[in-house]
């Protein structure tokens, strides 16, 4: 019998290449340094030995067809702990994202939720050698994992902790890659001026096969940009996303939810910390902040 083919080194860096240009189509997003990011990392270093598991229906995985990379560069989800459901997230996705916060060489990141560390490296490789990215992972194994995997990237550092609690210092962009109910105050103290949040919002039944049925009623992405004074708030994107240990509570999730289901997060323009703003001005207003129309 012939030998299966396995993809060669060279191939593959075709296929990265060609899988940079397919992501940044799906994505409907243009830049530069991102598509050459997802062009160079390669993305079988961070998910562990193969064949992958491929999330194809609710709660159902796929394994790929053999061990070989070249399975890994489609517009799809890894199961990285396949039986809770966390993946290594939608290659189009973070692409639409980080083209969103608009990262540049030499900036601070710090990515919370960093799974096994393939975004982490993405972004390591945008911010270069004079930047730096803090990686912070709730889960004890997957931060084992991402500090492993990382390991060939100097300007990057793991460390295990709760997301909306841990200290680290000011930062260009905040690239939250789980699900809360409100932004952390240590996010919101630590995004340096011009800084970008990138900040999802999900109801309780937002990682739910209902949620991700009806994504636009169940969680939403908004890009926070730090002025001298206040806060620009922009929706960016549905999503479905799991949730943001720390960063939860019941008082911002019910509003939360009635908000997302009245619709109109795109008209919102303004993140205030403190719910004093009318009413009648504000998309969602919660203890102790609100996201507003002005």
């Amino acid at each position: 019998m012939k030998p299966a083919h396995v993809t060669t080194p060279q191939e593959l860096a075709i296929i990265r290449r060609a899988y940079a240009r397919q992501v940044k189509a799906a994505a409907g997003a243009d830049n530069p340094a991102v598509e050459r990011a997802f062009a160079t990392v390669p993305r079988e270093d961070f998910l562990g030995p193969g064949p992958w598991q491929i999330p194809r229906d609710w709660g159902n995985y796929t394994p790929t067809p053999s061990a070989d990379p070249v399975y890994l560069y489609t517009n799809d989800l890894v199961g990285i702990v396949p039986e809770r459901r966390i993946n290594n997230g939608q290659p189009s996705l973070h692409f639409y994202l980080l083209a969103r916060a608009a990262p540049v060489v030499g900036e601070h990141i710090v990515h919370v939720g960093a799974g096994v560390g393939y975004y982490t490296a993405i972004m390591a490789d945008i911010t270069g050698p004079d930047g730096k990215v803090t990686a912070i992972e709730y889960d004890p194994d997957l931060a084992a994992r991402a500090r492993a995997n990382l390991a060939s990237y100097p300007q990057a550092d793991v460390i295990e902790g709760d997301g909306g609690s841990v200290p680290f210092e000011d930062a260009d962009i905040i690239y939250v890659n789980a699900g809360a109910t409100r932004p952390a105050k240590t996010w919101l103290d630590r995004l340096k001026p011009s800084g970008r949040l990138v900040l999802p919002l999900t109801t309780d039944l937002n990682f739910s096969e209902d949620g991700w049925n009806k994504m636009h009623q169940r969680g939403a992405v908004f890009l926070i940009t730090r002025r001298e004074r206040d806060y620009d708030a922009e929706w960016i994107s549905p999503v479905a996303i799991f949730p943001c240990v720390g960063t939860r509570d019941e008082a911002s999730e019910k509003p939360l939810a009635a908000a997302l289901q009245r619709g109109n997060a795109k008209r919102v323009r303004k993140l205030y910390r403190s719910d004093a703003i009318p009413g009648e001005r504000c998309w969602l207003k919660a203890p102790g902040w609100c996201l507003a129309y002005d």
